[in-house]
């Protein structure tokens, strides 16, 4: 994949956990970035803490003790000696609060600055309209554009992919003032009915792989470039068909779990950049009911949007037993809808 090398950054502090975590470490670790994980009490074992350089301890099990506590974050920061703080959710990208703090404590902030955050609204929402599009935002402009369009059958936005031929999404007129309005790295937009800007977002948005097949490239070096003002001006190209697809497990609010069977993971190399799927989970480890479930992420390219659908849609298929209920069955369907055209 594009966008390897120097990023500016030696080490980071990865705040979230899950797939997306995983994602985040695997990426810097392919960048010669050294990764700090965190954890919860009941997550000291977790996968995105495996695969960390070092782990430090957040707090209790709940979210707001522990992944969500600024001062505990910024804390952390101090005590593992990290140079830069890499938030990974909506929730913590989009929170001024902490924004602030990792600046105010000396260090580098993935993302944009607290005050545009508090101007535009970053309010940490994942985006899930219907429509909307992916960039990298820099001070000359948008960068690496990627309209989507959603699936929101169940409520979230489970399914994403590039419009094909006669399916275009029109960027708002708002979003070309994003680079002047001081907003700097990955955005995810969602567009209202009206065709206007609704929720804004940074951070590693569930379908932000979308933009990383769409264009071949590395979105946590492309978020620590941006970082460091290190983005390289080189041509973005017409976005390819791409589809991201996010499965999540169907256990009741609360209900804790146990993984028995290998989800799906294939990280994307120079030589195979076509499918990626990355998973949150080994056999055995436990799935905690404090958190939002998902289990893996998988996205997929091809010459068109049909074959991009059923790449992703052959990893989900016949998965060994999981040990955990999931929606594999109603993201696949959605996935054959698509292949189908």
């Amino acid at each position: 994949m594009a966008e390897t090398g120097n990023t500016g950054i030696d080490s980071v502090l990865v705040a979230g956990r899950g797939p997306m975590a995983c994602a985040v470490v695997r990426g810097c670790a392919a960048l010669g970035v050294k990764t700090v994980a965190v954890h919860s009490a009941t997550e000291r074992e977790a996968r995105h803490v495996r695969l960390a350089d070092e782990a430090v301890w957040l707090g209790p099990a709940p979210a707001a003790e522990s992944y969500l506590s600024v001062p505990r974050l910024v804390e952390a920061a101090r005590r593992s000696g990290v140079t830069a703080v890499l938030p990974v959710p909506p929730a913590l990208a989009g929170n001024s609060e902490l924004a602030a703090a990792v600046v105010g404590a000396g260090l580098t902030w993935v993302g944009p600055e607290a005050g545009v955050l508090e101007r535009l609204g970053g309010d940490g929402v994942e985006p899930a309209s219907a429509r909307g599009f992916l960039a990298v935002v820099t001070a000359d402009g948008l960068r690496h554009v990627t309209p989507v369009r959603r699936d929101r059958d169940a409520g979230t936005a489970r399914v994403s992919w590039v419009p094909g031929p006669g399916d275009d999404v029109a960027l708002p007129a708002a979003a070309g003032r994003l680079p002047e309005l001081g907003w700097r790295g990955l955005v995810t937009v969602g567009i209202d009915p009206d065709g206007e800007l609704a929720e804004v977002s940074a951070g590693f948005s569930s379908d932000l792989a979308v933009l990383e097949r769409a264009h071949g490239v590395d979105a946590v070096a492309l978020a620590l470039r941006s970082a460091t003002g290190r983005v390289r001006p080189d041509s973005d190209g017409q976005p390819r068909p791409a589809v991201a697809v996010q499965l999540r497990s169907t256990l009741p609010p609360g209900e804790a779990g146990r993984v028995t069977g290998r989800l799906p993971d294939v990280w994307p190399s120079e030589r195979d950049a076509e499918l990626a799927a990355v998973s949150g989970y080994d056999p055995g480890d436990r799935l905690d009911g404090w958190y939002d479930a998902l289990l893996a992420t998988v996205s997929a390219t091809g010459t068109d949007t049909a074959t991009a659908a059923r790449r992703a849609a052959d990893a989900l298929t016949e998965l060994s037993e999981t040990g955990v209920p999931h929606d594999g069955e109603a993201v696949c369907a959605v996935l054959h809808r698509l292949a189908g055209g």
